[in-house]
């Protein structure tokens, strides 16, 4: 695979759709193709199975559905985008990948982590993203800022179910050297002059791959 997989991670509220439209405009602006999707999503199929993920129902979805259903959706979009991206030499920039399953499904919902791994062993093998960009937030700030809109199943959660992701996401970023932590705390320019200093050395450092 020659092209480069970039993730951007973080919980409800530190600003990663504004965040992840200016990293793709300057990776693009450098003059690579870049193909910009998300999880859970990306393809028809695996949209369909983020509405099932994220609408609020009466019957309760049970947490071991929840991870069948994200790493369902996330077969799919491997198979459709991700690959065939990567295998055309085009840089895939993708709003959260298997590091969210992690922090919201292990963390969140304290499923067993090696659940989690057999799933990402089955599912992607190892293939890994290249660059992680996250930005972290205190909990009290996120809720603040998503004050007001439709929450969906996830964002309906309680603090504590965001705190363990936040902890898991801080545990993520110490183990992997692949992680770029950013305060999403900053003013919005603040944070995309963070990301794009990391953005610029990643891709330097990347370079053409044979």
């Amino acid at each position: 695979m020659n092209g480069a997989f970039i993730t951007i991670e973080g919980s409800e509220g530190v600003g990663k759709t504004s965040n992840v439209e200016a990293m793709v405009a300057r990776l693009r602006a450098k003059g690579l193709t870049v193909v910009h999707t998300r999880e859970p999503g990306g393809t028809p199929l695996a949209e369909d199975i983020r509405t099932l993920l994220l609408d609020v129902r009466a019957e309760p979805m049970a947490s071991l559905t929840e991870l069948l259903l994200v790493f369902a959706s996330r077969a799919q979009h491997l198979d459709q985008v991700i690959r065939p991206a990567l295998a055309r030499g085009d840089w895939v920039v993708c709003d959260r990948f298997t590091d969210a399953t992690y922090a919201y499904q292990g963390g969140g919902r304290g499923l067993d982590i090696s659940q989690i791994d057999q799933l990402a062993a089955l599912v992607h093998g190892d293939l890994q993203p290249d660059l992680t960009i996250y930005l972290d937030l205190a909990v009290d700030v996120a809720f603040e800022r998503i004050k007001g809109r439709d929450h969906d199943r996830f964002e309906r959660e309680q603090r504590a179910f965001f705190e363990s992701v936040r902890s898991t996401y801080r545990t993520l970023a110490e183990r992997h050297q692949r992680y770029e932590l950013i305060d999403a705390s900053q003013p919005l320019p603040d944070v995309q002059q963070d990301i794009a200093t990391r953005l610029d050395a990643f891709v330097a450092r990347f370079g053409p791959r044979s």
